[in-house]
């Protein structure tokens, strides 16, 4: 059955606000972020999309906290959660356990009467029956219960990933709405956009990963991730993971040591060749953060569009950009994005690209990719630049034995709520079609 709700490329903001990051992977304390500061200041600046999971921890119940105390309405908000992955090692993407995934996340997240879009999280680490029995279910919850309105993947590996998405509409004859990459279209890893950068699409008969996206049925694919979780920042990740690191807060140069470090896929290696790029972006006057996320933001708006994997920008000139998926943990991070963001939107409109190039934006980001292409690309070197860890490792086994997937908790009140929050999620849409 076709998803009857507007295609998402329509209705999906542009910029998302991931909250990975409201979890002690990478704060020593998320509880105590100023969290409920980030999201109001997120909104307030436009921002009315939130990505979370289950697997982040905390991240959940605090973004549904945060949200309860800001009280925008839920049409103006764009909700966004995953399934399957319980821990580092652990997934079941069971039909049952699905459901009481969405009808937890749906308690979660201020009570929320249905979530917008629900991915299958890291696909890489299970087998492709285990995808589209998850695929599957959240499409039925989205079709008979009204609980779920699209349904995409997430994961690492881009082959991984394509390769998922062709299986899903050839098995199900419909393709996935979304899917989420991370960590895969930065200033040190190009692959996702790859073909597409160094325009060689289509030489030697070859599609590139976006062509088999788009011809997977796939509508929007979204870039995550564009700092490579920490790598391209100011402090970087320490190859040691006891070795302490100064970071600038809003009081002032704090020392600490990163929790990225113990548990950050990356070799130490790359840790190295990254925190090599500091000083190109210094001697630009410029902060690498800022120059990595202008770059992958920018980069990406075009090529989501150019290839038709993008969203509709809703601006009087129109156009179309690629969504991206932003994290932070402050509101000064938050306010340094979205400027970066503006300078990129700046850029869509009716100017000619020799124009560009003589508007204050237009010159920014020239200079910006003079900085990555003429600087950093050359220091990471073919052995760093477009480097990917693999996902799952070598020696990864799923721990969650098999007589205990599809095994849910009976007792928490969450399986009890199914037929309430079936109702409450028909009760939504039919007030909303009552008052249109």
């Amino acid at each position: 059955m076709a998803n009857k709700h507007p295609p998402l490329h329509t209705v999906l903001p542009p910029l998302i606000l991931g909250t990975a990051t409201f979890n002690k992977q990478y704060v020593s304390d998320p509880h105590s972020m100023p969290s409920t500061s980030i999201v109001k200041r997120a909104i307030d600046l436009g921002i009315t999309a939130f990505d979370t999971s289950p697997y982040y921890g905390p991240s959940e119940t605090i973004l549904g906290a945060a949200l309860s105390n800001v009280l925008p309405p839920r049409s103006a908000l764009t909700l966004i959660t995953k399934v399957g992955r319980i821990g580092p090692s652990t997934f079941d993407y069971s039909a049952a356990q699905v459901r009481y995934s969405v009808l937890r996340s749906l308690k979660r997240l201020n009570d929320t009467p249905y979530l917008d879009l629900v991915y299958a999280h890291d696909v890489e680490f299970v087998t492709p029956e285990e995808v589209l029995t998850a695929v599957r279910e959240l499409r039925r919850l989205r079709d008979e219960d009204g609980l779920v309105r699209y349904v995409g993947i997430s994961g690492f590996p881009v082959d991984r990933l394509v390769s998922l998405a062709e299986m899903v509409k050839r098995e199900t004859g419909e393709g996935l709405d979304a899917v989420l990459s991370y960590g895969h279209f930065t200033v040190q890893n190009r692959l996702l956009g790859k073909d597409e950068l160094e325009g060689t699409v289509g030489q030697d008969g070859k599609r590139s990963y976006l062509q088999r996206f788009k011809e997977a049925g796939v509508d929007v694919v979204l870039n995550a991730s564009i700092l490579g979780m920490g790598l391209l920042t100011t402090a970087g990740i320490p190859p040691d993971p006891e070795t302490p690191v100064v970071v600038k807060t809003e009081d002032g140069a704090v020392e600490t040591k990163s929790p990225l470090a113990k548990w950050h896929p990356s070799p130490p290696e790359l840790r190295i060749a990254c925190k090599k790029l500091v000083s190109w972006a210094e001697r630009a006057e410029e902060r690498l953060e800022t120059v990595a996320i202008r770059w992958s933001l920018a980069e990406w708006a075009r090529i989501g569009a150019e290839t038709g994997l993008g969203v509709n920008l809703l601006l009087p000139e129109g156009g179309k950009v690629g969504a991206t998926v932003i994290g932070v943990t402050s509101v000064r991070e938050l306010e340094e994005t979205v400027a970066e963001w503006n300078g990129v939107l700046d850029l869509v409109g009716p100017y000619t690209e020799a124009e560009k190039e003589h508007t204050e934006q237009g010159a920014r980001q020239s200079s910006i990719v003079r900085l990555v292409e003429g600087a950093m690309w050359p220091t990471l070197g073919e052995q760093w630049l477009d480097y990917a860890w693999d996902s799952p490792g070598k020696d990864f086994k799923n721990e969650l034995k098999e007589a205990d997937r599809g095994v849910v908790p009976q007792d928490d009140g969450i399986l009890a709520s199914y037929e309430e929050a079936k109702r409450r999620a028909r009760q939504y849409v039919e007030e909303k079609v009552g008052s249109s």
